[in-house]
């Protein structure tokens, strides 16, 4: 009896290593200290010296049950994005600048093509948000997974200036809300998705024609990364008060999430498109309107509160860094919350 017999490969890690170090390599900064397959990641942080208060600021998340719809598609190079999007948006939410990231790969066998394959994903997300991927762990868990399955996480760590941290307290009436563009369901509310649709390879590679593309390719599209959007808002001297990145729990959770108290946010439903992949869930699944905004982003990716004044200059700066960006609402006097109307 030896290791592999008992279903760890532990060549099959040394490849997997090898195999992703040339997309690890792609995201380096100039902080990075050594390289791939040392014990910890290192990172000078000499930089933030120019700070006046530096805060640290760090996010952690998967994918959730999205990993089954790549599972079924055999496509494993967009997952990694979504895993480090829902961490770094995180930390942009908060103000911060992603320095680097960490990645967690759990398989019931290591297939060293297959992980090097979800790792050049977790690279290309890291060179959108301009972070560097400075190690990881992939863990064979035979016996506990099934061989063909895998499970994604990662971490963040990011740093802000103290003056410069996003916490909505500064948030008014008046005060206008900008949303910007989700690039379709991101990486939340899965569960129902894969309640309302078969998953076999045959209903994801069914085309409808109000998606302009398969089922799959609708569901399996990448989360967005704001990371650049909000960099070009703030070297456009604006003032984010408030932001809010649309995840699990949709609207009704996450908007709340950046109001102080005495504020409420009026969004209107129709100040902005919503993608028609949201319909084709709600009629298939007959969901309840309140439920898709209390589920799903619906189109928006990010919330963000700004001064009325701010308003031109940040939608430039948005759309300049790639994003699509609407008027959804205001900011009024009330109980704490949000009402769409």
């Amino acid at each position: 009896m030896d290791y592999k017999k008992a279903g760890v490969d532990i060549e099959a890690g040394y490849k997997s290593v090898e195999l992703m170090k040339k997309h690890v390599k792609q995201t380096m900064r100039p902080e990075v200290l050594g390289g791939l397959g040392g014990f910890a990641g290192a990172f000078d942080l000499s930089g933030i010296k120019n700070m006046e208060e530096p805060v640290l600021l760090s996010g952690t998340d998967g994918c959730g049950t999205k990993v089954k719809l790549a599972f079924v598609m055999d496509k494993h190079d967009t997952i990694g994005i979504d895993a480090v999007a829902m961490c770094v948006n995180d930390i942009a939410c908060s103000g911060g600048e992603p320095l680097f990231f960490l990645d967690y790969i759990a398989c019931g066998k290591n297939y060293p093509e297959k992980i090097a394959t979800i790792v050049s994903g977790v690279a290309q997300g890291c060179i959108q948000s301009e972070c560097a991927l400075v190690g990881g762990e992939t863990a064979e868990h035979p016996g506990l997974m099934p061989v063909d399955e895998y499970d994604l996480a990662g971490f963040a760590v990011g740093v802000v200036d103290k003056k410069d941290i996003i916490d909505g307290s500064s948030i008014k009436e008046g005060d206008v809300l900008v949303g910007i563009a989700s690039s379709g369901v991101h990486s939340n509310g899965f569960s129902l998705v894969r309640s309302v649709f078969d998953m076999s390879k045959e209903s994801l590679d069914t085309y409808y024609d109000e998606l302009q593309k398969t089922l799959g390719e609708a569901l399996i599209e990448p989360t967005r990364i704001y990371v650049k959007a909000l960099k070009n808002v703030k070297k456009a001297g604006v003032k984010v008060k408030g932001c809010s990145h649309i995840t699990g729990g949709g609207f009704y959770e996450n908007v709340p999430r950046m109001l102080p108290e005495n504020a409420k946010a009026i969004i209107q439903k129709d100040s902005y498109p919503v993608p028609p992949i949201f319909g084709l869930i709600q009629k298939n699944g007959n969901i309840e309107e309140k439920m898709m905004y209390n589920t799903f982003n619906m189109g928006l990716g990010m919330v963000i509160a700004l001064d009325e004044k701010d308003v031109k200059t940040a939608m430039k700066a948005i759309e300049e860094a790639g994003d699509a960006c609407y008027v959804v609402g205001k900011i009024v006097n009330g109980e704490k919350g949000v009402e769409l109307c």
